[in-house]
């Protein structure tokens, strides 16, 4: 077969009409060999080809005679001395890091590991066995798809509404999708799907991860797989998983269309992604990739020698964000998903462990630079989970200018608000107005903050107010894994009960959970399945449940249609009011001057709060009054005005008759909107004259014209 010198950029594999050239950066590597395979079912490749140039450390070679569709892998040569971090040995076929589809999956075999499987020299010992039989291989691809007009909704950060889903969970159990789509990117696509996100009214779906993965070898061992995908191993490559037709090549295809169609329904597409860690694990985990291509390049190493792996994932290792050439594989990977893909923003998982600079986080690192720089990435939504679980991890609120960030401590206090812990009401009044003793110092906006009660990771809104404790036997590791404190209750019952008074509660308590939700400043993040009352039976860490315990259980529909409706109506009320949706923090001033402030916090008196009433331990009940006349205006320069909201507040344990309030510019009477202790009550009265009778554990919500100013 001819080779060529061919290029050293881009890296990967890259069919430019003629050939395909091939380019792997390898800082410490001897010698790289390209090798060919027929078929996935090969157990050997059938050529083997040195490549030819080395360029700055990337080695490269141009094949002419090579087309798209052709599987392959790579042997990299240099030294193995893994109590220094060298792990080379080219006895272990190694995916390319630039994989855009993977062409056979990993077979699980002790061949792939570098060292000899139950040696007591552990890592330090050889494997010489090879590994061809079992590696995955990779693809070569033709990039080439019509995209015809679609175009991002790019729906501005304070009017979106994010859908956290599974693509296999969402669809896999839906009436209306055709039973070979469901469960994959065209299930997403579907109809039905399309309908009900539509119905429900969110503007964008966050993907929990579709690059493609591979279940961790304990997981095997144990007849379990890794359903929620964060073990990532190729950064460019779509899970084939979750196609419909289960060909690597498809895979790209439909998930590109699957895009296209949820543009033209107004909604965008966010990847969760991994780029923390990668499936290759601590010492003792496979030799799939860049653990052989180059150990102490990719990987943060520990103390002098490197033998072992510094791991602020919790998952064995942690990617080299100081090293250009990671950095760029990142970079490069981000960039392919935008502009090839078409995919609006991403939600990175643990992102502190990007940002760690040398040990501390450093949130000025390299990689926020770049990004901040890229005409590409900066333009799209960046989201961040600001924790890793190192020293020093949990960063939320220390984020640059320019993401969003998984507000945790938003999670955290409104279920203790609502389970009724005391001294909580001061911090409750900050994260409904946006959190800004996190985001406002660094000259952010109340949208930094994404607001969620759930997520795929923890309770289900259900098992939040139906169970105390988690139940997560089935995972296999006797209940030790998941959070221990969910600030969950279960109302005096632990689980399904048949008690009619719990029950109440409970839904209660839901409707509370889920109004509070949307009707705080910044960006509420539903989790799939909890618009219709989904259960995990009380496991909270679900990772490994590809079946109906994770899956969306779509008859609770038409069970739970009240719940549905009423969660629908939510969504309404804060798409059409636009003090539900600021761009600016509250600043307690006049609004233009006038002797009118933007928000009231009242007590159940109707009076101004202030002082230490904010951290009274026995408190449980206040109002939060906005004005509807907010300081925006809309594209074409027209001011923004809305209603003036009041809700009130009461966490408590009784009920409370709410006075009119003395403070604040209450108008002569008011609507009305939501009572979560009245899910169906459009009429009450409440004036100077009547108190609201606001029962315990329930949230009002009333609305009222403002006055229209005068123009001079």
């Amino acid at each position: 077969m001819r080779v060529w010198a061919g290029r050293p950029y881009p890296l990967g594999a890259t069919w430019d009409g003629a050939g395909v050239n091939f380019a792997l950066f390898s800082e410490n590597a001897t010698k790289v060999e390209l090798c060919l395979f027929d078929s996935g079912d090969s157990l050997s490749e059938s050529i083997r080809i040195e490549l030819p140039e080395q360029t700055d450390q990337v080695w490269h070679g141009y094949f002419p005679e090579l087309r798209p569709g052709q599987l392959y892998g790579y042997r990299v040569y240099g030294p193995y001395d893994p109590a220094h971090g060298m792990r080379f040995n080219s006895n272990k076929l190694l995916l390319d890091p630039y994989a855009k589809a993977i062409g056979r999956d990993l077979y699980w075999h002790d061949s792939v590991f570098g060292y000899e499987v139950g040696s007591r020299n552990e890592d330090l010992s050889f494997d010489s066995r090879d590994s061809a039989p079992y590696a995955p291989l990779a693809l070569v691809v033709e990039e080439a798809y019509t995209w015809g007009d679609d175009r991002s909704p790019r729906t501005p950060w304070h009017n979106t509404i994010i859908y956290e889903l599974h693509v296999k969970g969402f669809t896999q159990l839906m009436p209306g999708v055709p039973d070979k789509l469901r469960g994959t990117y065209a299930g997403l696509a579907s109809a039905a799907a399309i309908d009900h996100l539509k119905k429900l009214g969110v503007t964008a779906v966050e993907l929990m991860p579709i690059h493609h993965h591979v279940d961790e070898h304990g997981l095997h061992l144990r007849g379990k797989s890794n359903y929620w995908g964060y073990n990532t191993l190729a950064y460019f490559a779509p899970s084939v998983r979750f196609s419909s037709v289960r060909h690597p090549l498809f895979a790209a295809h439909e998930f590109k269309s699957m895009v296209r169609t949820l543009h033209a329904s107004g909604i965008e597409v966010i990847l969760d992604v991994v780029y923390n860690h990668t499936a290759e694990g601590n010492q003792l985990g496979p030799t799939l990739s860049l653990r052989g291509i180059d150990n102490t390049a990719y990987y943060r190493l520990m103390g002098d020698n490197g033998r072992y792996y510094m791991d602020f994932s919790g998952c064995g290792n942690t990617l080299n964000m100081r090293h250009p050439r990671v950095l760029q594989l990142v970079m490069d990977s981000l960039r392919y998903w935008v502009t090839e893909m078409h995919v609006d923003g991403f939600r990175f998982d643990l992102a502190s462990a990007l940002a760690r600079e040398l040990y501390d986080v450093d949130k000025l690192g390299a990689f926020f630079d770049i990004i901040h720089q890229d005409p590409v990435l900066s333009r799209v939504k960046l989201i961040a989970e600001p924790w890793d679980v190192g020293p020093g991890g949990y960063q939320v609120g220390n984020f640059p200018t320019g993401w969003t960030e998984w507000n945790g401590k938003y999670r955290d206090c409104m279920r203790r608000f609502w389970r009724g812990d005391g001294g909580t009401i001061g911090e409750t009044a900050t994260r409904l107005t946006g959190s800004s003793d996190l985001y406002a110092h660094s000259g952010r906006r109340p949208y930094a903050s994404v607001n969620f009660i759930t997520c795929h990771d923890g309770f289900t809104l259900h098992d939040l107010v139906s169970y105390e404790h988690k139940h997560n036997e089935a995972n296999g590791e006797d209940n030790r894994d998941g959070a221990n404190d969910n600030h969950s209750s279960g109302y005096g019952a632990e689980g399904e009960t048949t008690d009619p008074a719990i029950n109440r509660v409970r839904m209660r308590q839901m409707r509370n959970l889920m109004g509070t939700l949307l009707l705080s400043q910044g960006v509420p993040m539903i989790y799939s399945g909890d618009e219709i009352g989904q259960t995990q039976r009380g496991n909270n860490n679900a990772y490994c449940h590809d079946n109906s315990l994770s899956w969306v259980d779509w008859s609770l529909l038409e069970k739970e249609k009240d719940w549905f409706e009423f969660v629908r109506k939510l969504i309404k009320i804060r798409k059409s009011q636009p003090a539900l949706r600021r761009r600016r923090f509250f600043s307690g001033q006049g609004i233009r001057g006038e002797n009118v402030k933007d928000v009231y916090w009242l007590s159940s008196e109707g009076h101004e709060i202030s002082g230490d009433y904010w951290n009274h331990d026995s408190v449980r009940c206040f109002g939060m009054l906005m004005a509807g006349d907010v300081e925006e205006f809309d594209e074409v320069g027209n001011a923004i005005r809305g209603d003036n909201l009041l809700v009130l507040f009461n966490a408590g344990t009784t009920p409370v008759s709410f006075q009119y309030p003395v403070a604040g510019p209450a108008g002569p009477s008011m609507d009305l909107m939501i009572d979560t202790a009245r899910p169906h009550a459009v009429h009450v009265a409440f004036d100077a004259v009547h108190p609201y009778p606001l029962e315990d554990r329930s949230l009002a919500l009333f609305r009222w014209k403002p006055a229209t100013p005068e123009i001079s």
